[in-house]
């Protein structure tokens, strides 16, 4: 019995790893595209307004689009078990993508308010200590570490080739 738990555990934090990752991947420069948006004068309106709500309400914000997603995404495996696969993949990736800067975006805009609520501050260190360790044990495999070296010596053989070839940056 003892072994089925590990087995599920390691399961489950091998899966979790994943989505996290992603999200990890995305989450800043994702944030940082959709506060690009934030220089058009409604958008810098609705920033403030969002900053400015109270815990309750911020947390309904945060909350409302991870739920309105969800329809979408179980679109997308309605779709990938009609045969459509590529479809439902896209969907689901369009999907991941939005949902991701939209959270980001409104998780930088209404942390502070969400720090209010005494749960929340309680529980979110909690989880962002728990996710930091599940990304630096993946940081840290012979997995990780072989495909990082790999993509740093493909990005250096393409820049030799580059520079060997006249296609540098700014040549063109």
């Amino acid at each position: 019995m003892e072994f089925f738990r590990r087995l599920l555990r390691h399961t489950f934090t091998a899966l979790v790893a994943v989505v996290l990752l992603f999200e990890e991947w995305g989450w800043v420069p994702l944030a940082a595209l959709l506060a690009r948006l934030a220089r058009l004068p409604l958008f810098a309106w609705l920033e403030r307004r969002i900053a400015a709500l109270p815990p309750w309400a911020a947390m309904a914000t945060f909350a409302l689009p991870a739920l309105a997603l969800l329809p979408v995404k179980l679109m997308a495996l309605f779709l990938i078990g009609k045969g459509h696969a590529l479809m439902g993949v896209g969907v689901l990736v369009g999907a991941k993508l939005l949902g991701t800067a939209l959270l980001a975006r409104l998780f930088t805009l209404t942390q502070p308010a969400l720090m209010k609520l005494a749960w929340f501050a309680r529980w979110y260190p909690r989880w962002k200590a728990w996710k930091d360790g599940v990304i630096a044990q993946v940081r840290a495999s012979r997995m990780w570490i072989t495909v990082s070296q790999w993509k740093r010596d493909v990005r250096e053989r393409w820049a030799a080739f580059r520079k060997r070839n006249g296609l540098a940056a700014g040549k063109d």
